[in-house]
């Protein structure tokens, strides 16, 4: 699939990821749900099907001025925002810290 040059998309077995650059949230926006028409256009023509309910949107940004909601939607229903996510294992948050996810590999118990 051809993406714009502000999207980035990797997929793992059941997992897409679908990484957005932009100036400002309305940006973010706009590129976002351009990329996930063809998305669902490729899909559909697959025969494939998105779970809406797993889909969810993480903006990470270091701005504190702009808003931090955004309207991302997949077949017509708005994802929902959160601000933070486990993505193949790794916990990643909206300021791109990783201190989740290090205080989560510091509570599994290691066997020796």
């Amino acid at each position: 699939m051809n993406y714009a040059k502000w999207t980035k998309a990797t997929a793992y077995a059941d997992d897409l990821l679908i990484a957005v650059r932009a100036a400002t949230i309305a940006e973010v926006e706009n590129y976002t749900n351009m990329e996930m028409t063809k998305i669902i256009k490729w899909f559909k023509e697959n025969k494939l099907l998105f779970n809406d309910q797993k889909s969810k949107v993480l903006l990470i940004s270091r701005r504190r001025k702009e808003r931090k909601t955004t309207d991302i939607f997949l077949n017509n229903n708005q994802l929902q925002q959160v601000d933070k996510l486990k993505y193949l294992s790794i916990i990643i948050d909206s300021k791109f810290k990783f201190n989740e996810h290090i205080q989560y590999m510091n509570f599994i118990p290691r066997t020796a």
